[in-house]
Parts: C-alpha cells; structure tokens; sequence
C-alpha cells in the first residue's frame, strides 16, 4: 500500500518541484531585473546609440566628399601628374621601367592558369618585365601543373620565374617576401601583385604605372575590383554591395582627401623603394596588405586609387571559404589597430589630421565600431528591449540612422537597390563572425593569426560541382548545420514571440526576418553548397 502511494505521488512531486523551480527564476528575475538588467541594458543602448551617431556621422561625411569630388571632377588624372608612355627611339625599350609582376597561389588548381595567362598577357616590352610566380602550393600534383604551365610560358619568350620554398612560415606575406630576396628583382622599379583568381587587362600598366613615373611621392596605385560571379547566388549580390561600397566611396574619399587607404593585397603596384622603406612584408597580423600600406603612409608615401582601373576576380561563393575570409578581414584589423595606434599617434612624419582620420575612422570606425555595433545593437539590445519593456529606444536610433547607413551603403551598387532588405538582414548575421573575429584581434585571443586562404572554385570546378550534386542528392545535415547562427536565431525568434504576445513596441516584424535571416544561414541555405566527398 506505502508503494503505490508513493508511486501516485512522485509525478505530483515533480510537477510541484518543476512549479517551484518556475516561481523562483520569476523572482529572481524580478529581483534583479530593476536594479541590474535595467540599468545594463541602459548603459548598453546608450553606448550603441553613440557607436551608431559616430558611423552615420562617417558615413554622411564620405558621401559628401564623394559629392563634391564628382562635381568638381576631382579625377586621379588631375590631381596628379600623369602622361601616356612614348616610344624613345635613342632609349628603346630601355625607356621603360622594369616591372616585377608577383603571383601568389596556394593549391589554386581552379584558376591558376587564368592568373598566369592573363599576368603573361600585359602589354609592356618584353625584357622590362618579370613575370614571378610564388607557388606555396602542397600537393604535388598541383605544384607540377604550375611549373608545366610557366614552362610553357617561358617557351613563348616570357619571362616567367617558377618559385618555391620550403615551408609556409608567414603565408601570403612571407611568400612575397620571399620573393623580393631573388637577385633579379633589384633590377625592377615597381612590383605589382596579383592573387591567383585575379585576371588584369592588357592595358593595366599603360593606366597605372605613369601615376608612379611622374609623381615621385606616390607609392601604391591601386586598382578596383570587377567580380566575374556576382550574379552566381544571392550571398555574391551581398558581397558585390559591400565591395563596391568599399571601392567607390571608402577608398575613393581615402585617395581624394588624404592620399591614404588600406592596399587590398592585389591589383596594386608598388614602388619598390617605397615598400622597402616601409620595412618591407611583415607577418605579424593576418592583414599584411594593410599593415604595409600603414607603415608606408607613415613614411609620407602617398597612394592613388583608381576606379576606371578595373581588374577582374571572383567572389566565394560557398558560406564556409566566406566565412573564414571574414574572419580574417575583421580580425586582422582589429589586431594591427592594436599594435599600432602608438606608433601612428608617436609618428612625426605625417600631419595630425592624417593621424586623426588613420586612428579615428579608418580604424576605429570602420573597422571596430562598424562591427560591434551591427551585432551587439540590432540582434542583441534591440531584442532584449522587448523582454524589458522598461529600457525604450529613440526612433531616431532604431529607425532613422539604420535607414541612412543602408541608402548610403547602396550609392556602390544601384542595380541591386530592390536587395537593400536583403542585405540589411545578410549583414547582421554576417555581424555575429565579424564581432568575434574583432574582438579576437583586439585582444589577441587563440585565432588571431588564424590564415585560411579563400576557396576559388573557377568554372571547372563549379561545373563537377552541380555533376555531383545531381549524382548524389542525399547529403549529411552536419555539413550545414552553424549552431552559432542557430542560436541567435532561436533567441531572435523567441523575443519576436515575446513581443506579439506582450509587448507593444512592433518589433517582431523586424525580429522574424532577422531570425529567419539567421536560420536559413544556420541551416547552410546560404551561398553555393559544395557536398561532402
């Protein structure tokens, strides 16, 4: 009989425990919400508030400048010095500097006989350039197929060097550091660098390199870049918007107002003298483009972009090789900011307001706040708003200034102005790996000099790829699952939830698209899925 009755009871045991156990996280919660989460969650819309009035500020600003540069016609061509090159008939070819043409590559299978094809096809006199092929590659199959297609370059009267070393101590950087060492480059004036999915017109040294003749202060000209797949899915649009925001608006004002910008690592030149003042390749941060272009600037080196100047490339177009390319683009910035602001604040070389805009904007707004504030503000405090209906956002915060940061934004790209909504949401959840990756390199945790070389999947490979796919249909939920993504997802949909059923300030229309946002990444619906061999 005491059996059976304990055995009737232990259910009503565990539903008053699991009613106990409600009641007190309702009151701890209570406990703590007024004197602890309110006034957190305060501090923290207050800061994003400033974090977001600083980035429109810089957004407003660069747009006024790009006005003001169109309307007066402020175009590379009068601000500096610049001729056609002219056949000598005493000099020859002489007449001309020699030029080293740098290509790293790393396993490219996909795309290197693009890169070098199109490097091998440069105008420019035959024995005043180099073309140095820098193969880091680790297969061996892929390292033999390299060399085969420079020897078969070299057979047409090329100049072509096949280089390799013995390990990868320093990557891209210590590939093209590397590489400066041979004895045949002191000949060269000027070194331009290509990565291997980077395909210049023949004219590229005809438009560039009279910049750096004619203006003995300028070291670095900087082409644009042309995507050659920004229409392959959905994720390359998003890319292309960014991109070509960062191009025709951030780098043009950098050219136009202080003759500095950070290089991008391919289709520049570089005047070899101005490198090697610099200090030369450092692989010190994963951005070594732009932790020389920092060092040379310091110099008094001066830089030119030019837009017309456009150099065609492709996109990741997978989530994952995306992914870690963003990582990388946060985090080394975020880590070179760290190792430098001294120094770019001690330098006697430059002027302060050039200081000014390389510490305040250049790094600190565009490359740390513009981060934090995405995330943090528009998937974290905005929502948390909802459970605490005590803590309110001004309109002018939640609504005005995102709207001018996203119009703004899509000055770069005009024919995807009917995306702006998809983009907006794309962004966020790209937000929560720039955030990690930025904060990583501020504080120089465990993945901070972490180098994953972007995926090229080229025509050939994208062409097995959908082969495979029609071949094998069933793939492993593994391979596409992000729980990151996941997870902010989930705690989006559920304040969504939370404010249709109490609250009152209609943000669930923005919470459910921004946690499907999130969902169809974490689920791997994003970019082109490369399915597991």
């Amino acid at each position: 009989m005491d059996g059976h009755t304990s055995t009737a009871l232990l259910p009503e045991s565990f539903q008053g425990t699991r009613d106990d156990i409600a009641g007190q996280m309702g009151m701890v919660w209570q406990q703590i919400k007024a004197p602890v989460i309110v006034p957190l969650l305060r501090l923290a819309v207050f800061l994003c508030l400033v974090m977001s009035i600083m980035l429109v500020v810089e957004k407003v600003y660069m747009a006024a400048v790009i006005v003001l540069v169109k309307l007066f016609g402020r175009r590379p061509e009068k601000r500096y010095k610049w001729e056609p090159m002219r056949d000598d008939l005493e000099l020859g070819s002489s007449a001309y500097p020699m030029v080293l043409v740098q290509i790293p590559m790393y396993n490219e299978k996909e795309v290197y006989q693009l890169s070098i094809g199109a490097a091998c096809g440069l105008s420019w006199p035959s024995d005043r350039i180099i073309i140095q092929v820098l193969d880091d590659s680790t297969d061996p199959v892929i390292k033999d197929l390299v060399e085969l297609e420079c020897q078969r370059w070299a057979s047409k009267g090329v100049d072509i060097k096949y280089e390799i070393r013995d390990n990868r101590s320093g990557y891209k950087a210590g590939a093209l550091k590397e590489g400066m060492k041979r004895s045949y480059v002191k000949r060269c004036d000027y070194v331009v660098i290509f990565d291997a999915d980077f395909q210049p017109e023949p004219d590229f040294l005809w438009r560039s390199i009279p910049f750096l003749i004619h203006n003995p202060d300028v070291g670095l000209v900087q082409a644009r870049w042309k995507f050659v797949n920004s229409d392959e899915c959905l994720m390359t649009r998003m890319q292309e918007m960014s991109l070509d925001y960062h191009f025709t608006v951030e780098q043009e004002v950098g050219s136009s107002t202080y003759a500095f910008f950070g290089f991008n690592g391919t289709a520049g030149v570089w005047r070899i003298a101005a490198l090697n003042e610099a200090g030369g390749w450092k692989d010190r941060t994963t951005v070594e483009d732009m932790d020389l272009a920092v060092r040379a600037s310091l110099k008094g080196w001066k830089f030119v972009f030019l837009g017309d100047l456009k150099v065609k490339n492709e996109l990741p177009s997978t989530f994952k090789a995306y992914r870690y390319q963003q990582h990388r683009w946060s985090c080394g910035p975020a880590n070179l900011f760290r190792k430098m602001v001294m120094e770019i604040m001690n330098n006697k070389k430059v002027s302060l307001w050039k200081k000014v805009h390389v510490i305040y904007s250049f790094f600190f707004v565009r490359k740390v706040v513009a981060h934090i504030v995405t995330f943090v503000f528009y998937c974290i405090v905005i929502p948390a708003t909802v459970l605490v209906p005590e803590v309110e956002i001004p309109k002018w915060g939640a609504i005005y200034i995102p709207s001018i940061i996203t119009l703004l934004n899509a000055v770069g790209t005009p024919r995807s102005l009917h995306l702006l909504v998809f983009w907006i949401l794309f962004e966020n959840v790209m937000s929560l790996h720039r955030t990690k990756a930025t904060f990583i390199g501020l504080l120089e945790a465990g993945r901070v000099n972490e180098w994953v070389v972007t995926e090229k999947l080229g025509d050939a490979k994208k062409a097995k790829m959908a082969a495979k796919a029609a071949r094998k249909p069933r793939i492993r939920i593994g391979d596409r699952l992000h729980l990151l993504e996941l997870w902010t997802g989930a705690y989006l949909f559920f304040c969504g939830c939370y404010d249709v059923a109490f609250g009152n300030s209609h943000f669930f229309i923005y919470l459910f698209l921004q946690s499907m946002a999130f969902f169809i990444v974490g689920f791997g619906y994003a970019g082109t899925f490369v399915p597991s061999t």
